[in-house]
């Protein structure tokens, strides 16, 4: 065997990361790793070039690029003229998946509405299932039939208020791995937005719930980045821990995500008045991204101490930028990853908190 080299074996476990010898083999396959050199007795030997590589590999895969994009960026030399044209194709990969997402949220949203029907309209819902099964779809008449199924189905919620929390218990993924409070959050969230998929997005450090409590118990200050987001707050539920709100961006003529952007870079006093916000507060961030960036480099810089952050401004670039990065701070966190978010997903958040610490002052659910 070659010096310096290494089995396939060897080659998996210095990569890390879950990584197989299947996989490796898969790789060979795809053309994403190039084919090595095999030892006298037909072993392939990997250099350390090749752990590098795979360690790209495995490293964009977990950033959610698929095997075709990770290609594709590889084969591209930074410096390289081709960098535009990569671009381009990988827009045109982008838009295919956005259109593959376009017919899953189709076929969610049909899942959904006979999933989502609570018991007083299982009965038409029974019905519909069983002629769906004898549905003839080939013809004209087919098609109407469907759509007087929907018709049928559709008139029972003249009957009777929608029942969102039974809804929600045939929808909702398996949350038994989380704590009651956190399925409370989890749900209040998914409400707010009514996309059940915002489950898997949803992320909370592991001490986010004991850290609310206690803070809220004390009585903090409650720090949001916009008006907007102040007015979504249960101020009387606020009020009654004795919390305090303020808000950074204080113009109640700014109302979105792209306004809150540019008037927090643009004034540097709201930007000094983040810097001196009390130890212990609950930082509340919505709309701008830049926001949860400065709190972040205020954190990391040691100039503030908030005992929680609910970071979840919306944005295509920096607000899941910002978002990893609160990730890694030291400090307790609530956030929605990616591009997801919004001023009323935020307020959720901390009046969903609120409501569990006030109902349940003694629940320790989240201790397990």
């Amino acid at each position: 065997m070659n010096a310096g080299c290494l089995t396939i074996k060897e080659l998996t476990d210095a990569v890390g990361g879950g990584l197989t010898p299947r996989m490796v083999r898969h790789y060979h396959q795809l053309g994403l790793l190039p084919q090595p050199v095999r030892s006298p007795s037909n072993y392939r030997l990997y250099t350390k070039k090749d752990v590098l590589r795979l360690q790209r590999i495995v490293a964009l895969k977990q950033q959610g690029f698929q095997l075709n994009h990770i290609r594709n960026i590889l084969e591209v030399e930074p410096e390289a003229d081709t960098t535009v044209n990569l671009m381009g194709q990988l827009q045109q990969q982008y838009r295919a998946v956005m259109q593959q997402i376009s017919q899953l949220r189709q076929t969610a949203s049909a899942l959904e509405g006979l999933l989502g029907r609570d018991r007083h309209c299982q009965i038409m819902q029974a019905e519909v299932l069983a002629q769906l099964k004898l549905l003839d779809v080939e013809t004209q008449a087919g098609l109407g039939g469907l759509e007087n199924l929907w018709s049928g189905l559709d008139a029972e919620i003249h009957t009777h208020s929608e029942a969102f929390s039974e809804s929600l218990q045939r929808l909702l993924p398996d949350l038994s791995h989380r704590s009651e409070i956190e399925q409370h959050l989890i749900s209040q969230l998914v409400l707010t937005c009514g996309d059940v998929s915002l489950v898997s997005f949803v992320k909370l450090s592991r001490d986010a719930i004991a850290a609310s409590r206690e803070a809220l118990s004390s009585s903090c200050q409650i720090v949001v980045d916009t008006q907007t987001v102040a007015a979504a707050l249960d101020q009387t539920r606020l009020s009654h821990l004795g919390c305090q709100i303020e808000t950074l961006i204080d113009n109640p003529h700014i109302t979105t995500a792209t306004e809150a952007e540019v008037a927090f870079w643009q004034h540097r006093e709201w930007r000094e008045k983040l810097q001196q916000v009390s130890q212990g507060c609950v930082l509340v961030v919505g709309y701008a991204p830049s926001v949860l960036v400065e709190v972040c480099e205020a954190i990391a810089n040691q100039k503030i101490q908030p005992a929680l952050i609910i970071g979840m401004p919306i944005g295509f670039s920096h607000a899941p930028a910002a978002k990893r990065q609160l990730m890694l701070q030291k400090i307790p966190y609530i956030t929605v990853e990616g591009t997801l978010g919004g001023g009323a997903l935020a307020a959720t958040a901390l009046n969903a908190l609120v409501e569990s610490l006030i109902d349940k002052p003694d629940c320790h659910c989240y201790l397990n």
